[in-house]
């Protein structure tokens, strides 16, 4: 189950989100919406890069009853990426929910050997999304 906090004027299609979820988990996910501005100010204070970001994720502590975790997604990051490669702002949202699920489940492009981009791309085609993620992560 999604915990939505829009903080924006983005609209989210919170059943896809929720069904995209609960093929992956079946604890809580906090989802926030949010602006470049604040996304930055995320950005700058927990990974130290000061600059936005289009999705971060928070995992938190594994005990009983908790939440996943935390999925920051920028709402401008969404606006302009869904113009640029001609999909919808729910499509490049729950792209980008993947992208951010995936992290918070223990998945890491950054290190691993190709695992994420799989299981990305397996969800992606299950819920017959836009291949663009899979392009843009690639390489």
């Amino acid at each position: 189950m999604i915990e939505l906090d829009n903080r924006t004027s983005l609209q989210i299609e919170e059943p896809l989100l929720n069904t995209i979820a609960d093929t992956l988990t079946d604890r809580e996910i906090e989802l926030i919406i949010t602006t470049n501005d604040e996304i930055q100010e995320i950005n700058a204070a927990h990974r130290g890069i000061d600059k936005p970001t289009d999705v971060l994720s928070f995992p938190y502590e594994d005990m009983p009853m908790t939440p996943l975790g935390s999925i920051v997604i920028s709402q401008e990051f969404v606006e302009s990426k869904a113009k640029e490669l001609g999909h919808t702002q729910q499509d490049e949202s729950a792209l980008l929910f993947i992208h951010g699920l995936l992290h918070l489940l223990g998945f890491d492009h950054e290190v691993d050997s190709g695992e994420m981009r799989e299981e990305e791309k397996r969800v992606i085609e299950e819920f017959n999304l836009p291949k663009s993620l899979i392009v843009r992560t690639e390489g």
